[in-house]
């Protein structure tokens, strides 16, 4: 009835025409087949009835053609239910609706950008098997179609340098804003990267990226934004404290190299990390697992050491035990272990705090920076009886003065600090930084100034009063003297919201100063525009290499085929996907 071929349904099997459908006409709704039939078309042919009778020899029974017969017992007529038929739409599981199929495969490669999967996984038996028992009618797309159609339809519509597992270089490129009066972010770009990193070869690529939309510390970072495109730099203050705990560890590295190789040893003999599991138990510790510095995060250095005199009991019975040719600490350095760890906790406090992306960090860099020169000239004035500890305390006071002995002149960390309301002046032990602070945010304030002058009243009888009245010659001359110019009146307007701003008082400091913004920025309108060009900056480069760690994930043993383009793709869905 659908392609007017002729099928043997010998022996009473349909199985010719079951196996003709499933494979000739998937698409075909066998319902609506059923209903062209039945309404007139030449199936009605084929439509059987059947008649039962249950009457005796005098009673007479009539065929019909309806599909319901009816059973007459004794001149009694009954009307009968209609006899159940298997059909063939029982047999073929009915195609599924384009639109469907489509969100269905955009919402796989959500999962595999989302999850780090591979696009194999469309081909794991598995996979397969799950995915038809949750809809038979879905059909998965291959791994071709998903990489070269539905990733980048749905990279369409959402539209530092490292070195991945496939020693490919790629650069990412991260933008911060403030909207609604909340810290927003996303990745603009994450791309391969072939030519040699040069300030020049940076800047061309930044200048690309920010072309397309409209709109890191190493000193190719800095020449690039700073020399090359003349963009304010901040530098990374993660990064600046990651080079002056580095720098001042030297003084100690004996220790730390020691604590190193021991932790080596136990994460790579399984006999010695059982044992020492073991000990701690038998000590009635919890079992932890000793924890391996990296070499380019100084704070990895601190958990290691913390970990390590955590367990120092445990650590000493199982070496006694198994008894490996290492070197061991001795109870000097283990008190040095220990004071190293109360020194540097301080940094390692400021680190987590300022690598947050989703709060204002920016406005925090001069207090952080203060208060950590208190802590060690603290320890400066009450000095260890260790040597190797009193050098750690001297270089961390000498690279802390030669990095940021002039913080609070820097104008965008000192413009957002005093823009912060549990801040303002308050933040800044320099007088004079403090009020060059206030005039430059003031003047910014006046530059964007929205104020709108009165127009002159110009009814009728302002003007035909006007046209003669030269009695008002002689006032109107002294007046206009003393009206001030549209630029004084910006300046004199954005200096009464600064003052009136600076008298409010302070948040608590655990307050949310872009909570404050928004329930304020009616009354102090030019300043929280200000604001919102200053408040946005991120302190760190931590959101980069955020997105470093996902690459690295992306770029995995299992799926270190794909191609730039599609590591862009990938990375750009699993940054900015709602």
């Amino acid at each position: 009835m659908i392609c007017k071929k002729n099928f043997s349904t010998k022996g009473g099997s349909t199985s010719n025409l079951r196996r003709h459908l499933k494979t000739s006409h998937p698409t075909v709704l066998l319902a609506q087949v059923r209903t062209e039939t039945e309404d007139g078309s030449p199936a009605a042919a084929g439509a059987v009835s059947t008649t039962s009778t249950f009457a005796g020899p005098s009673t007479a029974s009539t065929a019909s053609s309806t599909p319901a017969a009816s059973t007459t017992i004794q001149g009694a007529v009954r009307p009968r239910r209609p006899q159940q038929q298997t059909t063939m739409s029982s047999f073929v599981t009915r195609p599924m609706d384009p639109l469907r199929q489509n969100k269905l495969d955009e919402a796989l490669v959500r999962m595999i950008a989302c999850d780090f999967q591979p696009f194999s996984i469309v081909e794991d038996k598995g996979f397969k098997e799950y995915s038809h028992l949750l809809d038979p009618s879905y059909s998965l797309p291959s791994r071709k179609t998903l990489s070269k159609t539905v990733m980048p339809r749905l990279y369409d519509k959402l539209r530092n340098c490292w070195t991945s597992i496939t020693t490919t270089s790629y650069m990412s490129v991260t933008c911060h804003f403030i909207e609604d009066f909340q810290m927003t972010s996303y990745l603009l770009d994450c791309f391969h990267f072939s030519d040699r990193h040069t300030a020049a070869h940076l800047a061309r690529e930044l200048t690309r990226v920010t072309d397309e939309w409209g709109l890191d510390n190493a000193s190719n970072i800095v020449s690039a934004v700073r020399d090359h495109l003349h963009w304010d730099h901040i530098s990374c203050f993660a990064h600046m404290l990651n080079l002056i705990v580095k720098a001042a560890l030297k003084e100690v590295q004996h220790i730390v190299q020691k604590v190193k190789t021991i932790v080596e040893y136990f994460h790579r003999s399984t006999v010695a990390s059982e044992k020492l599991g073991a000990t701690q138990k038998q000590m009635g510790q919890e079992p932890l697992r000793l924890k391996q510095d990296v070499a380019t995060r100084w704070n990895s250095t601190y958990y290691m050491l913390k970990r390590f005199t955590e367990v120092k009991d445990p650590i000493i019975s199982t070496l006694a035990l198994i008894n490996p040719s290492l070197p061991t600490l001795l109870p000097e350095e283990w008190e040095i272990s220990r004071e190293i760890l109360e020194i540097i906790k301080p940094f390692e406090e400021v680190t987590t705090e300022v690598s947050a992306e989703k709060f204002v960090t920016v406005s925090k860099v001069i207090l952080m920076t203060r208060g950590l020169q208190r802590i060690v000239a603290r320890f400066q004035r009450n000095p260890s009886k260790f040597d190797p500890v009193k050098k750690l305390v001297d270089s961390l006071m000498s690279e802390m003065t030669k990095r940021f002995g002039r913080v609070e002149h820097n104008e965008k960390l000192a413009d957002a600090t005093c823009l912060d309301p549990r801040f303002k002046k308050q933040a800044f032990v320099s007088h004079q930084a403090a009020e060059d602070t206030v005039k430059r945010v003031t003047a910014a304030a006046a530059a964007i100034n929205p104020v709108q002058h009165e127009e002159e009243d110009t009814s009728e009888s302002a003007a035909s009063a006007s046209a003669g009245a030269m009695f008002w010659e002689d006032f109107d001359e002294r007046v206009a003297s003393l009206r001030p110019s549209a630029a004084s009146s910006k300046t004199s307007d954005s200096m009464m919201e600064m003052r009136a701003y600076l008298a409010e008082p302070l948040l608590p400091r655990t307050s949310d100063p872009l909570a404050w913004w928004k329930r304020c920025s009616p009354v102090y309108k030019t300043l929280s525009e200000v604001m919102k060009a200053r408040l946005c900056i991120v302190a760190t480069s931590v959101p980069s290499e955020r997105i470093f760690s996902k690459t690295g994930q992306i770029i995995s043993e299992r799926r270190n085929r794909l191609s730039p383009s599609k590591v862009r793709e990938l990375v750009f869905l699993n940054a900015n996907m709602p």
